[in-house]
């Protein structure tokens, strides 16, 4: 009996099932329906000016057509707004629509109005136009503004006769076209994106790679073809309403981002180089919070015209001695302090091709440490032929499994894969090895490199980097995108251990000690690779670099500074990545440190037990707000200014502050607002040396014996 039931009730739930279905499909059709009976009604039966759309079509050329709907907005990641579509208008009267009376009678106040507003024309030859247009057989429409309005301008001209509102009236138009409005511009320009002036499609950057997004979709409405092809909007109602795009919210912080593009800009013109890149990204999530890209355009002019950070394909040079010494450590497990390499005097020679380090003289015997602290090339080139000369496809699978071989798959378009050879590619040769340990013979993106530096920053997990984070219509979330992290590390957390110590000794004392800082650990890699010029490697052409974390004992960002061929009279050395790039990072850092309190070290509390005097005075109404905000002692409310004493910790005295009107107040202590208020208001004139708290004032307490009208006050 109870399989019975329970077969029954299957039986009855798929019926439910199928009648719902059913009934859904029902409703559909209905729609269907009513949707074609409602376009049926408009073309055949729906009047303007007393015929059927049909009729009057068939005479004015009208015709149905799509209205361009609102793009969405772009948002940094606390909101503030990156890119946005503002309307604009062009002014049109059709001098056909008004009757005879209403005509004549108000072409000449609207003559007056367009010539005392625009200029364009004399009164004359405004209303000497209008009335031609109106008395042509040919003609009828007429732009009265050769360049499109605001949207205030159009309030404004809404009150002018053909455009306000009358039975006898009309024919004022406006033709709506939307613009593209950036108010950070030019920040961040080349990745925000742009906007195809013609098609009005995304065709660089965010607004290009979610276009679809932002776009919205276009509504359908009449339109009167007249002379020119123009196109002007019919009537007040639309078939179909356009409908907004929808927002996409990113995670750029235009404070981070204005702190990396002068820093940037700053080293750019100094070295008068060809073009720089940094980007900024959070450990943990791949957000993106910072990306500049400053190109060369003219003598001291740099503009963000290329997106370097995505599609900007380099040999990396040093950086790339990073995964190399991740695959050396993951192979042999070894101490690096305990491993040496002989590097002689900087020069080493290789089937013919010579390689030098950048220490005149050379390293001589050195550890595996201080080979990647130093940047040593020769002491890599020893350490990869003793370990991978004999099994090559071994490192090749090792760069494969640190993510090196694929794009980061932001969400962006634009980004180039790397480059990087395997043994059956045609350019591979028995250099190949040689050459790669130090990054040649392959192309890396800034991007590329900065999330294998990060991956190392988040204890060997690659995060895919991401520049948006959530999609919005109005106030309703359509798609969040999550931070991907991948399930597995790069490589053991023992190998992890090891190269953060080796990034950090760069800093520390290898070849970035320049950026070393008092108030929180930097770790990173410098990397000056040779420009490739006509086929060749070429010395004093560098591509400079510096990759790496912050702080490097709890790591937040991680960041990459890229500066291509930066020039000067000076010494080789000071072309490096170490004078050049590094700088940057550090300037970039130092700003962020003191901007995000949540890295920053945590302060004692700098009021001890027992402490010297505190002095404060002021309004009682600012004061409580302190001494509420310190947990300090808190205030009486009988006097409108006080003067108080803390002498220890969270414990104040209080005395009440007289402040008579006929009598010069005691200032001492007071705010320069406060006293500039006190004085201002009884007439006396101010000025003041210093900046903190009144410590003196030129006129003592009490009644002014002296009659003068100017008090001076000392700050301090």
């Amino acid at each position: 009996m109870a399989l019975s039931r329970k077969m029954e009730s299957g039986q009855n739930n798929k019926k439910a099932l199928i009648f719902r279905a059913r009934l859904v499909g029902l409703l559909l059709f209905l729609f269907a329906i009513a949707v074609f009976v409602k376009l049926i009604r408009v073309q055949y039966y729906d009047t303007f000016k007393g015929k059927t759309w049909v009729e009057y079509s068939v005479k004015n050329d009208l015709k149905l057509d799509t209205i361009p709907a609102m793009r969405g907005n772009i948002y940094s990641s606390d909101n503030s707004l990156l890119a946005t579509s503002l309307p604009f208008y062009y002014v049109g009267l059709d001098t056909k629509v008004a009757d005879s009376s209403y005509f004549y009678d108000n072409v000449e106040v609207l003559a007056n109005f367009l010539a005392k507003n625009y200029g364009e024309n004399s009164v004359e030859g405004y209303k000497n136009k209008i009335i031609r247009y109106r008395e042509s057989k040919t003609k009828r429409y007429l732009r009265l503004k050769a360049r499109e309005i605001s949207h205030l301008e159009r309030e404004k001209i809404m009150d002018w006769p053909f455009f306000k509102r009358d039975k006898k009236g009309g024919g004022g138009k406006f033709e709506t076209i939307y613009k593209r409005y950036k108010p950070f511009s030019p920040m961040a320009d080349r990745t925000i994106g742009g906007i195809d002036p013609k098609s009005g499609r995304g065709y660089i950057g965010i607004e290009a790679s979610f276009d679809q997004k932002l776009e919205g979709k276009p509504g359908i409405g009449w339109v009167e073809r007249v002379e020119g092809g123009l196109k002007i909007p019919v009537g007040d109602a639309l078939n179909v309403q356009p409908s907004a795009g929808k927002d996409v919210y990113t995670t750029l912080d235009m404070n981070y981002q204005d702190m990396a593009e002068h820093a940037l800009r700053k080293q750019l013109e100094a070295t008068d180089a060809n073009y720089g890149c940094v980007i900024v990204m959070e450990v943990a999530t791949g957000a993106i919070k910072a990306m500049t890209n400053l190109t060369r355009r003219g003598v001291g002019n740099y503009e963000e015209v290329f997106n370097y950070a995505l599609a900007g394909s380099n040999d990396p040079g040093s950086t790339f001695k990073l995964p190399t010494m991740m695959a050396i450590l993951e192979e042999t497990k070894m101490n690096p302090d305990q491993v040496f390499v002989n590097t002689g005097t900087g020069s080493y020679r290789y089937r013919g091709t010579t390689v030098s380090d950048s220490k005149r003289g050379g390293y001589g015997n050195i550890s595996a440490t201080e080979v990647f602290e130093k940047s040593s090339n020769i002491g890599i080139l020893l350490l990869m032929q003793r370990y991978f000369f004999s099994k090559p496809d071994k490192y090749l699978q090792y760069l494969k499994q640190f993510h090196l071989t694929q794009p980061t798959g932001i969400h962006m378009k634009g980004e180039k894969p790397p480059f990087i050879k395997d043994r059956s590619h045609k350019q591979w040769s028995g250099y190949s090895l040689f050459w790669m340990s130090h990054g040649y013979e392959m192309g890396m993106t800034p991007l590329q490199t900065l999330a294998f530096y990060n991956a190392v920053a988040n204890d060997g997990y690659w995060v895919r980097p991401m520049l948006v984070r959530e999609i919005r219509s109005a106030e309703t979330l359509e798609d969040k995108v999550e931070p991907y992290v991948e399930d597995k590390p790069l490589c053991s957390p023992e190998t992890i251990q090891k190269l953060k110590a080796m990034l950090q000794g760069v800093v520390d004392h290898g070849t970035a000690t320049n950026i070393k800082s008092d108030l929180y650990k930097i770790a990173g890699k410098t990397g000056t690779a040779q420009k490739l010029l006509n086929g060749a490697y070429t010395r004093g052409k560098y591509y400079t670099s510096f990759a790496g974390y912050f702080p490097a004992d709890k790591p937040k960002y991680s960041a990459i500074v890229i500066i291509d061929t930066p020039r000067g009279k000076v010494a080789e050395y000071q072309l490096f990545a170490g004078t050049v790039a590094a700088p940057v990072f550090k300037e970039v850092a130092d700003r962020i440190y003191a901007y995000d309190v949540s890295i920053q070290k945590p302060v004692k509390d700098s009021i001890p037990a027992q402490t010297r005097k505190v002095q404060l005075a002021g309004r009682t109404s600012d004061l409580k707000i302190i001494t509420d905000k310190l947990k300090i002692s808190p205030v009486p409310s009988e006097n409108d200014y006080l003067s108080g004493t803390i002498q220890k910790k969270n414990m104040a005295s209080w005395k009440g502050r007289n402040i008579d009107a006929k009598e010069i107040p005691n200032l001492e202590g007071l705010s320069m607002r406060d006293a500039l208020a006190l004085m201002e208001n009884r007439g006396y004139h101010v000025n003041f040396k210093g900046s903190g708290k009144v410590i003196e004032q030129s006129i003592p307490p009490g009644p002014n014996k002296s009659g003068a009208k100017t008090i001076f006050l000392t700050l301090q």
